[in-house]
């Protein structure tokens, strides 16, 4: 049995779909109702509950021979470390209390520094959380920024006519697709073949500038002259706010672009066959930003 958190995220989803296409048996952890009926349609044993509840966290994980953790996020949250700490405890709690040997954890690159990235700080934190578990065989991936992250901002663009964002626009980036991240996570969680702390960064198939995502999204909704703005840290908080954000998301958000832009969230393993993957940011856009109606 290999439990998921995150079941129904877009990383968590697929990782339970491709360890239930390998015959493994699958404990989906998630709160979206639709998503677990269709995991459980697929044959995935799901538990729908609250991520912070230890106590929930512990049922869930036992018996498991391996459980893959994240850390939620919510962009509306006021005090978003306070509710990454909160979570984050929970899950530790849980791993030692149902007595788990093997983790795979989500993280990301930057994770290596304690502060200055922004949401990534909470990311270091729960490496470190679980790094102290005693007997913890524990693989924590670090994968660059989501194509989907990016391709999501398609309506917002449509309507606007720039990409807009914190990171400067020619600095290159890691950038990988979901799909990805959970190739590399069921993979571990099949084979189940290391030990100790390792970390394993994804930096997908090349870096991009945001400049250069920005036109191969605008050549995806037929706007080739899409240009990217760097907006300023005042009006990007503010935007961002005004979109839903809270205060604190949104100023860790811009953290976390300065962070990018001057070099201080970088790779630490070179690009390589193993950090390297496959699936370029052009097939992700080319499915996410289909229109029918268009």
């Amino acid at each position: 049995m290999i439990t998921v958190m995150g079941a129904t995220g877009h990383v968590g989803r697929q990782i339970t779909q491709r360890l239930l296409d390998a015959g493994e048996p699958v404990r989906a952890i998630g709160r979206n109702p639709h998503v677990l009926a269709a995991l459980a349609a697929a044959g995935a044993e799901t538990w729908a509950g609250d991520a912070a509840d230890a106590a929930f966290l512990t049922r869930a994980f036992r018996g498991a021979d391996a459980v893959h953790t994240l850390l939620p996020y919510d962009p509306t949250w006021p005090d978003f470390g306070a509710e990454q700490q909160r979570l984050g405890e929970a899950i530790v709690t849980a791993v030692q209390a149902a007595g788990v040997r093997r983790v795979v954890a989500l993280s990301s690159l930057g994770a290596d520094l304690p502060e200055g990235t922004g949401f990534i700080a909470s990311l270091h934190e729960q490496e470190q959380r679980l790094r102290r578990v005693p007997g913890l065989d524990l693989l924590v991936l670090r994968p660059g920024v989501f194509f989907e992250s990016i391709a999501a901002a398609v309506d917002l663009v449509r309507a606007l006519g720039v990409n807009a964002d914190a990171v400067a626009p020619d600095v290159p980036v890691p950038m990988i697709a979901t799909r990805d991240v959970a190739e590399a996570a069921a993979a571990a969680l099949l084979a189940r073949d290391w030990s100790g702390v390792q970390v394993r960064e994804l930096h997908g198939p090349r870096d991009l500038t945001y400049a250069q995502a920005t036109a191969i999204l605008g050549a995806a909704i037929d706007r080739p002259a899409l240009e990217y703005v760097r907006l300023p840290d005042a009006e990007m908080v503010r935007d961002l706010v005004e979109a839903g954000f809270s205060p604190d998301t949104a100023t860790l958000h811009v953290e976390m672009g300065r962070a990018l832009s001057d070099g201080t969230i970088v790779p630490r393993e070179r690009r390589n066959a193993a950090t390297t993957t496959p699936t370029p940011f052009e097939a992700v856009v080319a499915e996410l930003v289909q229109d029918p109606v268009a």
